[in-house]
């Protein structure tokens, strides 16, 4: 199994759509982000166990390019990969496919930050383990 790697599926659903009758763009990140946290949670480490270790991620940039649109009832695949990993900041890719064709696709840079201070701090090894990253 490759941790850095995650993938769900998902059917679009009416409040999903926008006034074009497709997939609105600002819930094509919805579905991004909410493919992230279903995988940190998957390897033990969503925001409950993150907290505990005193460390959070934030978006530091979204560069997202949209190819086709999304319609109602349709099935999409989005998925995520860890590409880059260093000290407080990770590069995420992440794609959103429907029978195999390519809808979106959108690099995600993130920064870990310290709760309490609001600064950026480097990632815990358990989180970069649990990732498959060490």
């Amino acid at each position: 199994m490759e941790r850095h790697r995650f993938s769900q599926r998902r059917v679009v659903v009416e409040t999903d759509i926008d006034s074009l009758q497709h997939v609105n763009n600002a819930v094509y990140l919805r579905y991004i982000e909410d493919c992230v946290t279903a995988h940190a949670e998957s390897m033990g480490v969503g925001l409950t166990r993150l907290r505990q270790l005193g460390v959070l991620p934030v978006v530091y940039r979204h560069t997202i390019t949209y190819y086709r649109p999304a319609l109602l009832g349709e099935e999409l695949e989005v998925s995520t990969e860890i590409v880059a990993f260093r000290g407080f900041r990770a590069t995420r890719h992440n794609k959103i496919v429907r029978k195999g064709v390519l809808l979106v696709e959108c690099e995600t840079d993130w920064v870990w930050i310290d709760p309490l201070k609001g600064r950026p701090k480097v990632v815990p090894n358990e989180v970069q383990a649990a990732f498959g990253l060490i």
